[in-house]
């Protein structure tokens, strides 16, 4: 991607998120977000995604990082670990507390960012890694993200994406959400099409070259059985408490969901709660 093919692709991004619907949409993602305790799922349950992207996108030692959508920062402060010079950006600022604390704890610094992933405030090939941890999956505007986090990538660059599969135990969560859920906002995406192989590739185009893709599942051990994942999501994961608020006023839809998370939970059940959870790995290289 030519610099100029880059400033222009940040203008028509520029001009596609200023509406007022659009402002409205980020305002209630950054609240669903900061509904819950973000920081606490990703320590709990899934510690390893984060360190496994940073390996993938072999992180060196001065390299310049950019963690996207990156919540408390559990890929950003595994590419610290390495001596990188990381920027970890989020919309959701409220989650960087817990990771400006863990940061402290490993004697690594990073700089942490307020931003949107759909209009990076960032000049155009400014980061040698450019990556994100079931992240940057869950901006509305699929596309709008992709051709941010090219931008950005000097050409030689990397890009890292792991993402939650839509087969899997993650993408089957939100399918037994959604006809619970408030229908979504004309143009926003589905998350879990981050994890489909096929979908990312279009996102990138031929902007990027060397893709390499791998399937792998995170171990989860964190809950007794059904009923206790369910209690914990309902408590602490953004998007099941946004659910669960839209039925606040409709016991017997509540009951039902309660109901069918039980049974996805149960599904996957290997026995004492343990679960997988599947995700797709998928790094490319800027072209120059």
């Amino acid at each position: 991607m030519t610099g100029e093919g880059a400033r222009k692709g940040a203008c028509a991004v520029a001009a596609q998120i200023t509406t007022d619907e659009d402002r409205a949409l980020k305002a209630r993602h950054r609240a669903m977000w900061a509904s819950g305790d973000y920081p606490s799922v990703a320590a709990q349950i899934v510690p390893t995604l984060g360190p496994t992207l940073v390996e993938a996108c072999e992180v060196r030692a001065r390299d310049r990082v950019l963690d996207v959508a990156a919540g408390s920062g559990n890929a950003a402060l595994a590419a610290a670990q390495r001596g990188a010079t990381v920027v970890a950006s989020d919309l959701t600022p409220e989650m960087f507390e817990a990771g400006r604390a863990r940061a402290a704890e490993l004697g690594v610094e990073v700089e942490w960012r307020e931003a949107d992933a759909e209009a990076l405030p960032f000049e155009d090939d400014s980061f040698d890694v450019v990556m994100s941890s079931i992240g940057v999956m869950f901006a509305p505007h699929h596309q709008a993200a992709a051709d941010e986090m090219v931008r950005v990538c000097r050409p030689g660059g990397r890009i890292g994406l792991l993402s939650w599969t839509p087969g899997g135990f993650v993408g089957e969560l939100f399918q037994v959400m959604r006809p619970y859920s408030p229908p979504p906002p004309p143009g926003a995406q589905p998350a879990p099409l981050w994890g489909d192989e096929s979908h990312v590739r279009d996102l990138l185009g031929d902007r990027v070259e060397n893709i390499r893709t791998s399937l792998g599942n995170a171990p989860v051990d964190l809950f007794t059985g059904p009923h206790d994942f369910r209690e914990y999501f309902a408590r602490n994961y953004g998007p099941t408490i946004a659910v669960y608020r839209s039925l606040a006023d409709d016991p017997e839809r509540t009951a039902a969901l309660d109901a069918d998370l039980d049974a996805l939970a149960a599904r996957y059940d290997r026995g004492r709660g343990a679960m997988e959870w599947e995700y797709l790995l998928l790094t490319a290289t800027v072209r120059g």
